[in-house]
């Protein structure tokens, strides 16, 4: 995990949905829903130009997104 990385993370102690940056114990935002999690940590990720990692709720990744130096832009 980079530190230039916020996550959405499902919450397994109070439920809901955390937005985390990566190595980061505490919770930027903590909300009950997965989409108000993605749409905040969206937002949080575009404005401090980092990499947006959505997970399940398996921890699994299932999604990403690049608001940062992508180090592997589209070509074309």
């Amino acid at each position: 995990m980079s530190k230039n990385e916020h996550h959405v993370v499902p919450n397994k102690k109070v439920g809901g949905w955390d937005v985390k940056r990566a190595g980061s114990e505490k919770a930027s935002v903590h909300t009950e829903t997965k989409q108000q999690a993605i749409d905040k940590g969206r937002q949080i990720s575009q404005n401090q130009n980092t990499e947006f990692v959505i997970h399940n709720k398996n921890g699994r990744i299932s999604e990403k997104d690049s608001h940062g130096n992508d180090q592997f832009p589209p070509k074309g």
